[in-house]
């Protein structure tokens, strides 16, 4: 990643949708830059075409454009969440210099920091030979993946295993160890940041884990009220 996005609140932005090789992308949006969030992510206003506000595609890449004549800059990504800041409603783009392969999000994505730890069975072991395991904190969570914050970078499509705090699928509270989980994509944060990564991973579940985990975040919701 480039480094945090030098672009003035205000600016105004000429969006496209990423076009195939050798056709030219239709810069026929408009938007405006609100702020970055991190070397990462920034946040925009809702594209509007055609005088009326575009349908957030997860999976639609976007091209975006800044500036004029020669300090003409180009910035592609990928909107992944709508924000309301006051009375205003603002996309986050996840910026991108690469394809990505992307899955449906057919599963509610709730907004809570979870203490984490996920591992490799690659990993040596300790002198008690136990592994090490990664901690990392979530910034969001569902029963098809989540995104999270850590400290060791992985490449993309690696496997990990993910071990979720006790928060509960009893009313006792029970944590759910070991889901596996594939990364989707993963990124530096900005510079002084707690951790200096934040991924995204999609679970592999089998049927009995699935209604687990979407048990695991109603308990969630009820317990954080979201």
């Amino acid at each position: 990643m480039a480094g945090e996005l030098k672009i003035k609140p205000g600016t105004r932005l000429a969006i496209a949708f990423d076009a195939p090789l050798g056709k030219q992308p239709e810069f026929d949006m408009v938007s405006t830059f609100a702020k970055a969030l991190d070397e990462s992510a920034f946040l925009i206003s809702i594209p509007m075409k055609g005088g009326k506000p575009l349908a957030m595609d997860e999976s639609q890449k976007l091209l975006i454009r800044y500036g004029h004549g020669e300090d003409t800059m180009i910035v592609a990504g990928y909107p992944d969440d709508t924000v309301k800041e006051g009375i205003r409603r603002y996309w986050r783009i996840r910026r991108v210099t690469e394809q990505r392969t992307f899955f449906k999000r057919a599963d509610e994505r709730l907004k809570v920091a979870l203490k984490v730890e996920c591992m490799q069975d690659t990993w040596p072991v300790n002198y008690d030979g136990v592994v090490e395991k990664e901690e990392g904190m979530t910034l969001d969570i569902s029963a098809g993946g989540l995104a999270m914050y850590l400290n060791r970078h992985f490449d993309v499509g690696e496997t990990i295993l993910v071990d979720l705090p006790r928060v509960g699928v009893t009313p006792a509270g029970q944590a759910i160890p070991e889901v596996v989980a594939v990364v989707c994509w993963q990124r530096e944060t900005l510079k002084g940041s707690l951790y200096r990564h934040i991924c995204g991973l999609q679970f592999r579940l089998g049927d009995g884990d699935k209604g687990r985990l979407k048990d695991y975040c109603g308990n969630i919701k009820r317990r954080y009220k979201l």
